[in-house]
């Protein structure tokens, strides 16, 4: 199941078909400049499989602020679309004077996420595409194929990493993951859950865990939604078991995703990767982090510097749309959304471009230099 793919216009019937087979795409290539963005509303999973059509910069900016669409590389992928819808509209609106009218719909990406440098990314990526564009030129073709170009070198990145973390598995581990990374997360075979598919196939799993991943459950209601369809057992358990799991000898290795890794190597990820990561380094457990090299942000220092997105405490208080926290003003909630794990508790970072021990801020200046 894929988390986005673009819709062509004449293709939409057989998109929506199309939509609901196996996942792990191989190609994002557009048929047309005619479609729409289109994504599995994630919040209604698993019970339900809606899809939501963007086909504006504010649809992609609200699906990227509601969570219909989440995961750093996925939402890098979604606001790459975004940007090529913003040039577009303003083209057709103020033809060769396009530019002067882009920053409000650039503002509403900028804004919707502010904690996964991949969307920043793929924003700069995007916008140092449009500044090169002669002005007697229409935009939306070049932006466009630049958004599929995102697209497709996630998906290929996706496969690099799944085959160099799972090379670094000996047989008959088992693993612990936090929150979603595979799929859903991304354009394609996932993240740190792509080193997990990739392994389990190679036969060196012998068992899967997976923290449900309170408030959100992505744990529950995503990653073992995946698992469960490639045909792979998952046991679930709530984040506070992680450290007991780990004392009971089941795991060999913690493989999580990131968000933002800072240039000394320090890890922004969904809130609990920190206490996994602490409670793996006191049960001599490993810590793997798979992140495409378009989340290292070395633009900021250390993790002190990452902003961290706060949310609802609603998020907090309710579970399933029922209050499990008493009534009344004097009972609130403290909602990040992201930790920040040390560098130093890091064993290892996965990359496309290839794998890191110990990551520093020596040797993450040295892959980008490769």
């Amino acid at each position: 199941m894929r988390a986005l793919e673009w819709v062509a216009a004449s293709d939409s019937a057989a998109a929506t078909a199309a939509s609901a087979t196996a996942a792990h795409a191989t190609t994002a290539t557009p048929s047309t400049t005619e479609g729409s963005l289109r994504l599995l509303d994630q919040r209604l999973l698993p019970g339900r499989t809606d899809y939501i059509d963007c086909t504006s910069a504010a649809d992609v900016a609200t699906a990227i602020t509601d969570m219909v669409v989440r995961g750093a590389p996925a939402i890098g992928i979604a606001a790459a679309y975004g940007a090529a819808f913003a040039v577009r509209d303003a083209y057709r609106a103020h033809g060769h004077a396009w530019r002067t009218a882009l920053t409000a719909d650039w503002t509403l990406l900028e804004r919707s996420r502010p904690t996964a440098v991949n969307l920043a990314w793929a924003l700069a990526r995007c916008k140092k595409l449009a500044e090169s564009v002669p002005d007697d030129a229409d935009p939306w073709p070049l932006l466009l194929a630049e958004a599929h170009a995102v697209h497709a070198e996630d998906i290929a990145a996706n496969r690099r990493m799944g085959r160099s973390g799972a090379a670094l598995i000996q047989a008959g581990s088992g693993v612990l993951t936090h929150c979603n990374t595979g799929s859903l997360a991304t354009g394609g075979l996932g993240t740190a859950l792509g080193v997990i598919r990739t392994a389990w196939a190679d036969g060196r799993l012998s068992r899967v865990f997976a923290d449900e991943t309170r408030p959100w459950l992505q744990g529950a209601r995503l990653t073992a939604w995946e698992l469960a369809a490639d045909g792979i057992p998952v046991e679930l358990l709530a984040d506070g078991a992680a450290a007991a799991l780990m004392r009971s000898g089941a795991v060999q290795w913690a493989i999580v995703g990131a968000d933002r890794i800072a240039a000394n190597g320090d890890v922004a990820n969904k809130i609990g990767t920190y206490a996994v990561a602490l409670a793996a380094r006191a049960h001599n457990v490993r810590f793997m982090v798979v992140a495409p090299t378009s989340t290292i942000d070395l633009e900021t220092a250390s993790g002190e510097q990452i902003p961290i997105e706060h949310r609802d405490a609603a998020e907090v208080l309710y579970a399933g749309g029922q209050r499990i926290a008493p009534e009344g003003t004097q009972v609130g909630a403290w909602n990040p959304v992201f930790d920040v794990t040390p560098a130093e508790w890091v064993d290892v970072l996965v990359t496309e471009r290839g794998v890191v021990q110990q990551p520093d801020a020596a040797s993450l200046a040295r892959l980008f230099e490769a």
